[in-house]
């Protein structure tokens, strides 16, 4: 039985690290380096209004001469954000980060980032789903 995002990040209980559209690159990147993560939701007023990810620093900030203490996220966050229900099933969260190429998803409830769920997430719960659909299948040959 697939499971949802939401199951997905309370195995994690990660906190929510992001940063405001006020904040500099060298800021957001500084965060994500001790953190070990690769995106960061941009939160104003409780709103998610962007994303910033390695990805936005490699492609709008230093291919544009852009210098990381001078750029702030708004000049260089993804917006608008896809985000993600916490009721969406894996499977379909996989889909979406494929389709759209994406490896960070804010999880939003009722307007409100609760978390932040990543393709290798993903890829890992997807695997331990296989795995255990083989256990059953092999139960089944054998029992």
């Amino acid at each position: 039985m697939a499971k949802t995002i939401k199951e997905v990040l309370a195995q994690h209980q990660r906190p929510i690290i992001s940063v405001t559209t006020d904040a500099t690159v060298r800021f957001a990147l500084g965060i994500m380096a001790t953190q070990h993560i690769g995106a960061l939701p941009v939160i104003d007023d409780g709103k998610l209004v962007g994303i910033f990810s390695e990805r936005d620093y490699a492609r709008h900030g230093e291919l544009k001469g852009r210098t990381c203490d001078n750029t702030v996220m708004r000049q260089i966050m993804t917006s608008p954000v896809i985000s993600i229900n916490p009721e969406v099933k894996v499977d379909e969260c996989m889909q979406i980060m494929t389709d759209k190429r994406i490896r960070h998803l804010p999880v939003v409830r009722e307007d409100r980032v609760i978390g932040m769920i990543s393709i290798g997430d993903v890829v890992k719960e997807m695997i331990d789903e296989q795995k255990q659909l083989i256990s059953q299948l092999e139960t089944y040959i054998h029992g």
